[in-house]
């Protein structure tokens, strides 16, 4: 019984290997008729360093990526009363025009940004 089991899991890694190699994108299937924008900006966050944001917009779904310190966020668009603003993980990442700033929510809800950014040229 024990060897069958391993066998199959070692059949099942096998077949599934490729799959999980080749797991570098997500896809998210839009209902017909609809299309979706992206849009890249990469922004100077001062000492914080810099940031790499995409933004997908499918109206009226937004989301957004980010690439900052080493992390990969994904972040959906939420209610804001002025600009977009984003949360995903622990993060919430506003955007006013060319700048915007990212909070960390660990840090209590009422934080000042832990980065303001100005979209680079």
């Amino acid at each position: 019984m024990r060897t069958t089991a391993r066998r199959a899991a070692a059949l099942a890694a096998l077949i599934l290997a490729p799959a999980i190699a080749e797991a570098g994108e997500i896809v998210i299937a839009l209902p017909q008729g609809m299309s979706a924008q992206t849009t890249r900006v990469a922004y100077d966050c001062g000492g914080f360093g810099r940031v790499e944001a995409q933004y997908i917009n499918a109206p009226p779904v937004a989301l957004a990526t980010l690439a900052l310190k080493g992390e990969f966020v994904v972040l959906a668009n939420v209610l804001s009363g002025s600009g977009a603003r984003y949360a995903g993980g622990r993060y919430i990442w506003w955007n006013k025009g060319g700048t915007s700033d990212l909070y960390d929510l660990t840090l209590g809800e009422e934080s000042p940004p832990v980065a303001s950014c100005a979209a680079s040229p």
